[in-house]
């Protein structure tokens, strides 16, 4: 959905903006989770073939909660024999014409669905992997094309693992109701990497032609800090709420005015957020000394040393490469290796970044992924080694579905190419 409504928001943040709560209004009326899912999906294209044509209804939501509302009575019905009461019921429902823009709809609901959302989805009948696909697909409002990419699988295996997940709630008998106030902390480490999933995504979008999705970006801020105010004792959702702040201060300056992609160490940083910086770094100074130390605090107080250099030369990489030295023992990974490479390489010098990266190749996940190949073509660059970093900024180019990455990837590889006679 690319079109715009009245007032030029496109249709898709349109959607985005309400999908929660309509989510949120069918299950709880109808009571089925992954029937209420496959029904307001079935809304979403009933919404993408009427309203670019006919005009944005007067109250987007209702409409979208009466149309999913009938789709859920329609397949219910298809699927079930049901007593003449339970029928009856069903047949109180709107009536199956779709609704006119601008004609009246069904009373949408006030709540705010979203972190009851949430907490279904992270149910822990599910594996962690199958609550964060849920979570992305169902409140976040991600195709499965993206969640797949965000887990770095195939698009048919997200899929499968979606229609799964919504059976076992099924099969579990979970309902749409906030769950007892003492089982919320069990769930606190999932409802946390969904949120960091989604914040990745609109921080830096894995397709299309814009880097930065705000909108993305703002709704896992909401809910982080949502999260916090639920959960204020738990210091990993504060390191979160802290890591989302001082990485979102930056997004004015990642882009320059024609949307090319701007490198940290370049950016204008009086074009940083202030008021977002002095929020997170007071969050991570607050939290840090205090309690068990995990990964959120840990990216967070890096965050905080890149947003409290007032130039690229003021950065403290010896605190940055003892902060990746913990981070790699709380939570080790390919990862984390790869960005403790970069700081390793500004202590230590590209060769000591690059022994760092080169065993890393042989991971099955990251050999695909294009930040590896980036990596390594910066480190090599920085060595004088010029033809191989122009091949690994050439393979970084073709595996990121990033327009913005590619082009900045694509300029670097030809800034290395070798002049010929003449130029």
């Amino acid at each position: 959905m690319t079109s715009s409504d009245r007032a030029g928001e496109p249709l898709e943040d349109v959607w985005r903006r309400y999908a929660p709560d309509v989510l949120g209004a069918v299950a709880r009326h109808h009571g089925d989770f992954g029937r209420a899912e496959d029904a307001v999906q079935e809304a979403l294209v009933a919404a993408s073939l009427s309203w670019p044509v006919d005009g944005l209804p007067r109250d987007p939501k209702a409409w979208l909660v009466t149309v999913a509302s009938r789709r859920y009575v329609d397949s219910w019905r298809s699927d079930t024999a049901r007593e003449r009461r339970e029928l009856e019921d069903a047949a109180r429902a709107p009536s199956d014409a779709l609704l006119a823009p601008g004609a009246d709809a069904a009373p949408a609901s006030q709540h705010d669905d979203t972190l009851t959302l949430l907490v279904l989805c992270c149910h822990p009948v599910l594996p962690p992997s199958s609550q964060v696909a849920l979570t992305l697909r169902a409140v976040a409002g991600l195709t499965t094309a993206q969640v797949a990419r965000a887990h770095l699988v195939p698009e048919a295996t997200m899929a499968q693992r979606i229609s799964r997940a919504k059976a076992k709630l099924r099969e579990a008998g979970a309902r749409f109701v906030p769950p007892p106030v003492e089982e919320l902390p069990a769930r606190v480490a999932a409802v946390s990497q969904v949120l960091y999933l989604v914040f990745t995504e609109g921080h830096t979008t894995t397709s299309g032609t814009g880097l930065v999705d705000v909108s993305f970006a703002d709704e896992a801020i909401r809910l982080a800090r949502e999260l916090h105010r639920l959960v204020p004792s738990d210091d990993e959702v504060t390191g979160l709420l802290a890591l989302m702040l001082l990485t979102h201060a930056r997004r004015a300056a990642r882009t320059t005015a024609d949307g090319a992609l701007v490198p940290l160490g370049v950016q204008d940083r009086r074009l940083w957020d202030r008021a977002l910086i002095t929020e997170g770094v007071a969050l991570v100074e607050a939290v840090l000394p205090v309690g068990r130390v995990g990964p959120y605090q840990l990216q967070a107080a890096i965050a905080a040393v890149h947003d409290e250099a007032a130039t690229p030369g003021d950065t403290d990489w010896a605190e940055i490469d003892a902060l990746y030295g913990m981070l790699e023992r709380v939570a080790p990974g390919p990862v984390v290796t790869m960005n403790h490479a970069v700081a390793v390489a500004e202590v230590g010098g590209p060769a000591a970044g690059l022994a760092m990266v080169e065993p890393l190749r042989t991971d099955r996940t990251l050999r695909r992924h294009h930040r590896l190949h980036a990596v390594r073509a910066h480190l090599l660059e920085r060595l004088g080694e010029t033809a191989e970093a122009r091949a690994e900024f050439q393979i970084a180019a073709e595996l990121t579905t990033s327009v913005v990455e590619q082009r900045y990837l694509n300029e670097r590889a030809a800034a290395l190419r070798p002049r010929r006679a003449g130029d």
